[in-house]
């Protein structure tokens, strides 16, 4: 390549970007060679033998640089002129899983590609989802303050989460609601919001109290803001309307809907998780689908996982114990710590400080991308852009929360941090297409 194809390459790059991607990749690789390294072993024959998965992991790592390569070579208006079909494809991979799919823990979202590796197309539809965003709300027809154009928006972005449900793999669905934050950055009324953080309250409000105690409070503070507003409503017939209206919904929602939502939609284990994240104790023989199929529910919570992740994390202390000196990680005592639990790694071996650090430069990478964003000339840039820092936040504060057991766990991997082909392959992309749009950031692409 000569002189100045270089030039044209790197010309308005991102590198501090660049640079900060290929730190976290790198100590993604180091968090998993901590948990898994065997002393006695030959480092350097194990990272090339290709069957530790830290050394897989530098495999994905190398398949990933040669994508970002292709992607900073690419025109910028290929993505806005594939982004469409590209959505459609990603949405028959994820479909297509019914009938290829591999099911591995519980979840039938896996497409087997051959030598022990395996695709998640619900990982890659976040990319095809955000470009489709992009493109639909970057259209000169598009008016987003019209009802129809948001709820078009909103279908665009959930459907993939419908998908994913079916598929019995939630947690990675519960990433496709970031794209609201994207939707009220571009102008999506705050009442969405505050309906849906108020249906978040009560969900858990149904979990942590009884019943018959939840009903009865919702209906004395029914009764006190109809007392409260009676004056009002002379004036307006249809605000007492409103008022029964919400209490009916509220009390159906609590004694109906959640609790079908937890004995029919979703599994055992997912029900146990959250219950327990909230204090609850979930009973599984009230599970149709442990009934279904013959099982027997555990007698004890599921929240082993959590209960060892923070026992890692607090032994690490201020300090850490240092590398490769952690017990329980190094014990195997914390389950899946190469992939969802990963920060649990960070936290024995480089304690309080060491994760502050980390979570430093996350928060850095993403008003870096932040900052990307308000700098583009082009709606569909903009919109991409906020995908991406939404995608990104979402990961890593239900990861960090899952971990330190303050949420349920929703097994969703630390960005460029956790094991898996899938997740560093998609986050590659998913960057890089926002370095690459950034470059060009003088065009207005629609």
């Amino acid at each position: 390549m000569s002189k100045s194809n270089n030039a044209k390459v790197s010309t308005g790059i991102d590198w501090l970007s660049v640079w900060i991607y290929a730190v976290l990749v790198s100590l993604g690789i180091l968090c998993i060679f901590m948990v898994e390294y065997k002393p006695g072993t030959n480092v350097l024959q194990t990272f090339l033998g290709g069957k530790a998965n830290y050394s897989k992991q530098l495999m994905f790592a190398g398949i990933s640089l040669i994508l970002a390569l292709f992607i900073l070579l690419a025109d910028s208006k290929l993505f806005t002129a594939f982004a469409n079909l590209f959505y459609a494809f990603g949405v028959v991979l994820m479909l297509s899983t019914f009938v290829i799919g591999k099911a591995i823990n519980g979840s039938k979202s896996w497409i087997p590609l051959g030598g022990g590796f395996n695709l998640q197309p619900v990982e890659l539809c976040k990319i095809f989802t955000a470009l489709a965003l992009a493109k639909y709300l970057s259209r000169q027809e598009t008016n987003f303050n019209r009802t129809k154009s948001q709820v078009i928006a909103i279908a665009l972005s959930l459907f993939p989460l419908l998908v994913s449900t079916m598929q019995h793999e939630l947690g990675l669905g519960l990433v496709y609601t970031s794209f609201f934050i994207v939707m009220y950055r571009e102008g999506l009324p705050p009442t969405l919001m505050i309906i849906g953080a108020s249906i978040g309250v009560l969900l858990i409000a149904s979990i942590i109290v009884e019943p018959n105690i939840l009903a009865i409070s919702l209906t004395i503070l029914a009764l006190l803001m109809i007392y409260l507003l009676r004056k009002q409503m002379k004036r307006n017939r249809f605000l007492l309307r409103w008022i029964i209206g919400i209490w009916f919904f509220c009390v159906a929602f609590q004694r109906f809907a959640v609790p079908f939502i937890f004995n029919n939609v979703f599994e055992c284990y997912q029900s146990t998780r959250i219950y327990n994240a909230f204090g609850g104790d979930y009973d599984c023989n009230l599970n149709k689908r442990v009934a279904k199929a013959g099982g027997k529910p555990k007698k004890k919570p599921d929240d082993y996982n959590v209960r060892q992740s923070k026992i890692a994390i607090g032994s690490g202390g201020i300090l850490g114990r240092g590398f490769l000196k952690g017990t329980q990680t190094r014990g195997k005592y914390v389950p899946e710590q190469h992939t969802d639990f990963i920060f649990t790694s960070l936290g024995e071996a480089f304690g309080f400080v060491g994760c502050f650090i980390f979570l430093g430069l996350y928060l850095f990478f993403l008003f870096r991308i932040i900052r990307m964003a308000e700098r583009q000339r082009s709606t569909f840039s903009r919109v991409y852009a906020y995908c991406v820092a939404s995608i990104l936040f979402f990961h890593i504060a239900l990861n960090i929360l899952m971990t330190i057991g303050l949420f349920p766990s929703p097994g969703i991997t630390l960005p460029m941090i956790s094991y898996g082909g899938s997740s560093l392959v998609t986050f590659t992309i998913l960057i890089f297409i926002l370095i690459r749009l950034d470059a060009d950031r003088q065009m207005v692409l629609r």
